[in-house]
């Protein structure tokens, strides 16, 4: 079974690596050679070239050079992992098999955008990572396989993306394996209903003291490495908070949300809530020309 694979963040990279550990007959793979979009964004030709497969950089997926190299390589099967654009009719009938595509949420609940932070900043308590059959919009197609990852209160992007991959690789060499075997069972029909998470935009990540502790909690550690940290502005500087603690509060009911209550020996702000404190323990600043007066 000759497949194509296409992708350029971190988790296409180990999804790769799986199917070539998997021995899939990897025909060729579609990467971009950089991109501005993807703040983990990995060059998969080196992959390529180390297991001699053959590779080709493009912007737009739905081209004529696309075309053409997979009319070269005819592959029944397709991967696609970790790319933002939608893949066309026209492509998706160039592959017998189907394009076969990742999403780390129960589908049909919470297609969309960035779903391991919305998972987080929502305070959900489970995920779940899936494979699915691409059709012509986005997280629609039948669900093939779905494995539910649990979401516990200490995890934060990078230890809840380290459980779902960890998941979805062995829930990946199993789909090889069936698919192999002509052996592909439907879980989730694309008609099922589902709600669509939008995107994000930097307001989104902003802290407001106003909210409770539990839900400013839940934002910076969604929003933690390798995303782009919550953030607000404090005295002309622009903080990004990685790691925060939730706190209770038994001396401090009369102070307003967003005043600072205590600094700490080790550097740590203990900052008022909307209904309790919060312990600010890793966050970093930059300059900004707004001038505020509290936090």
């Amino acid at each position: 079974m000759k497949a194509l694979f296409i992708g350029c963040v971190e988790s296409s990279a180990a999804f790769l690596k799986t199917l070539i550990e998997a021995e899939a007959d990897i025909v060729g793979v579609i990467t971009k050679q950089e991109s501005k979009f993807n703040s983990d964004f990995v060059d998969l030709s080196d992959i390529a070239k180390q297991n001699n497969i053959p590779y080709l950089y493009v912007k737009n997926i739905n081209n004529n050079q696309t075309y053409e190299f997979i009319r070269e390589i005819h592959p029944e099967v397709g991967f696609c992992m970790g790319w933002s654009q939608l893949i066309k009719k026209e492509l998706l009938d160039m592959f017998p098999q189907g394009i076969i595509g990742f999403h780390p949420t129960a589908l049909p609940q919470n297609r969309g955008r960035h779903p391991l932070i919305w998972a987080l900043a929502l305070g959900l308590n489970e995920t779940a990572s899936s494979f699915f059959i691409l059709d012509e919009t986005a997280d629609t197609g039948k669900v093939i396989s779905q494995e539910r990852v649990p979401i516990l209160y200490e995890d934060n992007a990078r230890t809840l993306y380290d459980k779902v991959m960890a998941a979805a690789k062995v829930q990946l060499k199993e789909l090889w394996s069936d698919i192999c075997k002509n052996n592909i069972q439907t879980i989730v029909d694309k008609e099922q209903k589902g709600n669509t998470w939008r995107k994000r935009g930097r307001d989104d990540g902003r802290i407001d003291w106003r909210m409770s502790g539990r839900n400013i909690y839940n934002l910076i550690r969604a929003l933690s490495e390798p995303y782009a940290g919550a953030h607000f502005e404090y005295n002309g500087y622009d903080y990004k908070v990685w790691e925060a603690k939730e706190l209770e509060d038994a001396l401090y009911k009369n102070i307003e949300p967003g005043k600072i209550v205590e600094v700490r020996e080790d550097r740590h702000f203990v900052v008022k809530t909307g209904d309790g404190l919060i312990e600010l323990i890793r966050f970093d600043r930059q300059f900004t020309p707004h001038a505020g007066i509290y936090l």
